[in-house]
């Protein structure tokens, strides 16, 4: 057992690891399970698959069949959820305090007794199958799309979390089953409670409830590392619209590397202070809204950087203005990645980026559930400590740092453009 400011860490003997955190400023709890298993963890023909396994841990078990757990949560008041990434799985239940035990049943049972009834499945494939033509419709999503598979050409970050439509057209029964039974056990699962209760009367709830479940064979890791890029690579896509858009994405450093803080600095100075990828602080004062949005070249811009165990992307997203060609566009862009790597930030710039990425950390973790989510990301990527050494590492990032890592990673040769230009724009020219 481990205790750190109040933060107590346990593994079971069958391998799932607890995370206890009290915070009595509200008669809450938010309890969160965490499966390590995402896109990450998916080979071609299964495309798509975790992300529908979470939608049928909703379908309902024996115990609570149907819509049983949803009507049961709403009359406590209290709310559930979950969601899919690259690295992980996730589910949580946020409920008055005195229903900590409704949380741990719920989440014990669909870790061992969903169904997956077959008529359940194929209704499900709909959705999401429905889900995917919908994201379609999105040029932003597409392009996305075609930029980061032309980024992964062999890591599995290839693909997007909902899946190519192929393998969610063709997947059986059998195969969205194998891979719940695959990824869902104990042992590569992370229980993470954050709230009012007392951390020995839930660890004993804990074990009484989590204790009997059997571990399973570990999963063999799905790794294939992606080779160094050897040249700027370009995408070009043709479809409907009015607007023009562009993506430009650069390869990162994974999130135990020595360059992770300083990139999120950077991040932050270009594109805006963001939290792990989403959520953060106005980007209006960043360089990029600067040089495109407020010199009327772009009507939006943004950036994102998540957090990944593997390297994964840096990607700033541009709308451009009507009549603005995004070669234009490109080149204030490049411009401004120019100025950052060949002259140092400012002492008051540097100042003032620190203290939105800073607000940006504090705004995202505010909150029993959001404090769940923390934990528990950061035992996916590594460790608690990685959440709770958050903000000293950032305090040691230096200018040098931001300039270096701009030197390091904003090259084009370590980049993917993509470009979605309207097809009536094109007939027109």
């Amino acid at each position: 057992m481990t205790t750190l400011s109040d933060l107590t860490k346990v593994q079971l003997e069958n391998g799932l690891t607890v995370l206890l955190k009290e915070v009595k400023t509200a008669p809450i709890v938010s309890f969160w399970m965490w499966y390590r298993v995402g896109s990450r963890n998916e080979p071609t023909g299964k495309t798509g698959a975790s992300h529908w396994v979470e939608h049928m841990q909703f379908k309902g078990t024996e115990a609570f069949p149907g819509d049983a757990v949803e009507k049961m949560v709403s009359r406590t008041g209290g709310n559930w959820n979950a969601m899919t990434s690259f690295d992980w799985t996730t589910y949580y239940e946020t409920l008055p305090a005195d229903q900590v035990r409704l949380a741990l049943e719920i989440e014990a049972d669909r870790m061992v007794n969903s169904l997956y009834e077959p008529e359940e499945v194929e209704s499900e494939r709909t959705v999401i199958i429905s889900e995917r033509q919908g994201s379609e419709n999105e040029p932003m999503f597409l392009l996305d799309e075609e930029v980061t598979a032309a980024a992964f050409r062999v890591h599995p970050y290839h693909h997007e979390v909902l899946g190519d439509q192929i393998d969610v057209e063709t997947m059986t029964r059998d195969d969205l089953y194998g891979h719940y039974q695959t990824y869902y056990a104990p042992n590569n699962a992370i229980a993470v409670l954050v709230g009012d209760f007392d951390s020995d009367d839930v660890l004993a709830q804990i074990k009484e409830i989590y204790g009997s479940i059997p571990a399973q064979d570990t999963p063999r890791p799905f790794v294939r590392p992606e080779p160094p890029q050897r040249g700027e690579r370009r995408v070009m896509l043709e479809g409907d619209g009015e607007s023009s858009y562009m993506v430009v994405s650069y390869h990162g450093p994974d999130s135990r590397d020595p360059d992770f803080f300083p990139m999120l600095v950077l991040t932050s100075a270009l594109t805006g202070a963001k939290s792990m990828g989403s959520g953060g602080t106005s980007n209006r004062t960043s360089r990029l809204y600067k040089a495109l949005v407020l010199n009327e070249l772009a009507a939006f811009m943004g950036g994102s950087f998540f957090a990944t165990i593997d390297p994964y992307l840096y990607s700033i997203s541009v709308m451009s203005r009507p009549g603005v060609a995004l070669s234009e566009i490109e080149a204030a862009l490049d411009a401004e990645i120019a100025r950052l790597a060949d002259e140092p930030l400012t002492d008051y710039e540097f100042e003032k980026v620190m203290k939105q990425s800073k607000a940006a950390f504090a705004f995202s973790a505010e909150s029993a559930s959001n404090l769940g989510f923390w934990y528990g990301y950061a035992e996916i990527l590594d460790d608690y400590t990685w959440f709770t050494d958050y903000l000293t590492k950032l305090e040691q990032v230096t200018i040098a740092d931001v300039q270096r890592v701009a030197q390091k990673y904003l090259v084009n040769s370590n980049r993917v453009v993509g470009h979605y230009v309207p097809k009536a724009a094109l007939e027109v020219a």
